[in-house]
């Protein structure tokens, strides 16, 4: 066996009950949103409750910060979606977002990141502070995303996902990590369920634009 892989697992068997809770109500978070379940917003409450506590104990303040930030955000997106479309009966819309916006705002938080990471640097001894800030910066405008049913949100998770399992793995939370690397596999998931809807919006606006211009 690997070195590797051996303190891998004895990072899993470590794991605090704490952790187990969290990632488990994270899984039923994801698989709720894909589906437009607003139940997902009390699982995303009650899991960054806890990851709050946990990302301080390893000095990860940004993503302590992001997870408080998490319960607030479990509240307005609860909200959000409650509000459903034009029609109260109706599920709330997916918007997509052209890739201009996109090109102007990935490489706008990401310096925000690094100006965050020079401010925090003298108050946190760590050695992952730019990629925490990185993660912290782009998963809040990711959640609004979300919230707002943003098409793209999902591409952002991909690659958001993908780095948080790298840095929890390097800060001991191994069972954290296989979470966020099964979030990269729900990310796929969740786009392509929302992929459908968009489409489905598309054919009815379609169906009706061409029903009104023939009577």
């Amino acid at each position: 066996m690997s070195d590797f892989t051996s303190h891998f697992l004895s990072q899993i068997a470590a794991t605090s009950p704490l952790e187990w809770v969290a990632v488990l109500l994270a899984i039923g978070y994801v698989l709720l949103a894909a589906k437009q379940n607003s139940w997902c917003w009390l699982c995303a409450f009650v899991s960054t409750a806890i990851y709050t506590w946990l990302f301080w104990q390893v000095t990860l303040p940004f993503q302590s910060a992001l997870n408080f930030f998490y319960m607030i955000m479990a509240g307005y997106g609860y909200y959000q979606w409650s509000k459903g479309g034009t029609d109260s009966s109706e599920t709330k819309p997916v918007r997509s977002w052209p890739l201009w916006i996109h090109v102007t705002i990935v490489p706008s938080l990401l310096i925000g990141a690094w100006l965050l990471t020079q401010a925090a640097a003298s108050q946190f001894n760590s050695d992952y502070l730019l990629l925490d800030a990185c993660i912290n910066v782009l998963s809040v405008v990711t959640t609004f995303m979300v919230a707002h049913k943003v098409l793209q949100n999902w591409v952002y998770w991909f690659f958001i996902n993908l780095a948080s399992a790298y840095l929890y793995l390097q800060v001991g939370y191994a069972l954290s990590a296989c979470l966020f690397l099964g979030y990269v596999g729900f990310s796929l998931f969740g786009y392509y369920q929302w992929l459908l809807q968009w489409k489905g919006q598309n054919e009815r606006e379609r169906h009706t634009a061409s029903l009104t211009e023939t009577t």
